[in-house]
């Protein structure tokens, strides 16, 4: 495991990234990329009351959020990953246990695994985890800057609270 799950009961949000970038793994901490966006979001948005730094991942939970991965083993940008590693099944089994009230999904290629489809759009998604909704955001990596917009990252807002 590259970067262990921030999980834990009452959730609000787990926000489900696809794997730990070079620099997370780099490092042991979630987005810590230079250019990602996720901490400074979480902070803008209100869901945090101070930007966290990605070392200080783990008091994500005293704020009522989670983190995990869809591919846990392995780490690097999306198209380096190896598929066989990719774990729905984990993330279902976790979020199962756990019930959050949301599952945002930190870019459309990890909802796309989770989904087992190739199309998906951003926003509230009409499958859910048990009673767990799933939510779609653009992606806070540096690397997908091109898709980003925090408009519907705005929008999440009204589904976890």
């Amino acid at each position: 495991m590259i970067l262990p799950d921030v999980l834990d009961y009452n959730l609000k949000i787990v926000f489900c990234g696809m794997a730990a970038s070079k620099k997370s793994k780099e490092v042991k901490a979630y987005y810590a990329g230079p250019g990602n966006k996720f901490w400074k979001t979480l902070h803008i948005l209100g869901l945090t009351t101070e930007e966290l730094k990605p070392e200080e991942f783990t008091k994500i939970v005293e704020y009522k959020i989670g983190l995990t991965d869809i591919c846990k083993t392995d780490y690097g940008n999306d198209n380096e990953l190896d598929k066989s590693k990719y774990d729905a099944n984990k993330l279902n089994m976790n979020i199962m246990k756990y019930k959050p009230r949301i599952v945002c999904f930190n870019g459309k290629n990890a909802a796309k695994i989770y989904l087992n489809t190739k199309k998906v759009d951003y926003g509230i998604q009409n499958e859910t985890i048990g009673e767990t909704e799933l939510f779609i955001a653009p992606s806070t990596s540096g690397a997908a800057s091109g898709f980003w917009d925090i408009y519907q990252w705005k929008i999440l807002l009204n589904y976890s609270n």
